[in-house]
């Protein structure tokens, strides 16, 4: 249908039982029209999405998502409704990857109630409870083909009351060409905390290792935790001498937004790589390590997020493995050269590079999430890699 000169895609008669309506917008003009949920709010973000079937609580709080108004491409999302944050591994939450939900924005297409014997909530009450607006009974597969077909792009979704005028059309494309893009900003700053965080193993500690926290996800602290290793979180911002000093290992952790902006991150990784000590690099920490020797790194068309993602092993093993992603931006072949760093794993369905290490192998490095909030475990002896560079190195 045709309001105030612009296209809206919607269903027809529809029907919200959650009291509340949504609107959204993309940059390039694109309108949907569907039920609201979450909280009534009006927020603006990069839109992308994930092909994982299950696993929402862990995407909405993984700090990775900060600025992005996440699809879900399952037609059903909800189902198992939302898990207590009372279930703790090395006293850490297991089934959520931070404290918050960190999306700005989240669409599916159908909202079925939670049916599951570890479910405490609704996903409606949840997100309503964050602050975070959500849409659904919208053609998810719709927007999926315009984000494959233009690539990522701005968005702003605006959830009201039914009984309420909705916001108009206008109004929100004016909120949204005058909102920073999101390769604009410094998302890692705002999910880093403010201070160290140290966390304990349960059993006597095998080593101690320093992470350079720019939004890590619990699952990572979770297999650190696993394996004995006494673990200090440290804010983004952090000097190369606090990683460093007095740890036998140093983690440079996964976050949000374009690597570009973080040169003094970058710098910091690249210190501890040349320090001697071993270096596990993870997704955005990777960008930052291959950004502070030399490399180059660059935005993918529509990003690799979901848990079904394969990726090849070169030389060596040659193993391949299907694995978690999350990560818009990736690092250039070509620039690896003179950086000391070699290539250690393509994705073969479009050819990126998902990990490098060096050539003695004290650094490694991967693009996707060996830690696996949500998806499979395939790669998590990964971190067991690291713990051997550890015990190498100390013996």
């Amino acid at each position: 249908m045709q309001v105030d000169g612009i296209k809206v895609y919607t269903m027809p008669l529809l029907q919200c039982p959650t009291g509340l309506r949504a609107r959204l917008l993309l940059a390039d003009g694109t309108a949907v029209e569907g039920c609201g949920f979450g909280a009534p709010v009006t927020r603006v973000g990069e839109v992308v999405f994930t092909t994982a079937m299950t696993g929402y609580p862990e995407s909405l709080t993984d700090p990775s998502y900060r600025g992005q108004i996440l699809i879900e491409t399952h037609p059903m999302i909800g189902n198992y409704g939302v898990p207590s944050r009372s279930r703790l591994v090395h006293g850490v939450p297991l089934d959520y990857e931070s404290d918050r939900v960190h999306v700005e924005g989240f669409i599916v297409a159908e909202l079925p109630r939670p049916s599951h014997y570890a479910s405490v909530a609704s996903l409606h009450a949840w997100l309503a409870g964050e602050g975070v607006p959500g849409i659904y009974r919208v053609d998810t597969r719709f927007l999926v083909e315009r984000i494959r077909e233009h690539g990522v792009i701005m968005g702003i979704i605006s959830v009201y009351p039914s009984g309420e005028e909705a916001p108009s059309w206008r109004e929100l494309e004016k909120k949204l060409r005058s909102a920073k893009s999101y390769d604009e900003r410094l998302f890692a700053l705002e999910v880093s905390p403010s201070s160290p965080i140290k966390h304990a193993p349960e059993a006597r500690p095998l080593a101690r290792v320093s992470v350079l926290d720019c939004g890590l996800k619990y699952g990572i602290l979770r297999r650190l935790l696993e394996r004995r290793l006494e673990v200090t979180r440290y804010p983004c911002n952090a000097k190369a001498d606090a990683l460093i000093e007095n740890y036998d290992g140093i983690v440079i952790g996964n976050g949000p937004g374009n690597p570009a902006l973080l040169k003094h991150q970058a710098r910091v990784a690249a210190e501890a790589a040349l320090s001697g000590k071993p270096v596990l690099a993870i997704c955005l920490g990777a960008q930052l390590l291959a950004l502070g020797l030399g490399a180059e790194t660059y935005k993918l068309p529509y990003g690799h997020r979901g848990v079904n993602k394969p990726v090849a092993e070169i030389g060596g093993g040659k193993r391949c493995m299907i694995t978690t992603h999350n990560h818009g931006y990736a690092v250039s072949w070509e620039s690896l050269a003179g950086t000391g760093l070699v290539p250690w794993f393509r994705q073969p369905d479009d050819g990126t590079l998902e990990g490098f290490r060096s050539k003695d192998g004290m650094v490694i490095a991967t693009q996707f999430h060996p830690e696996a909030g949500p998806g499979p475990w395939d790669s998590s002896w990964i971190f067991d890699m690291f713990v051997e560079r550890i015990r190498e190195r100390a013996g």
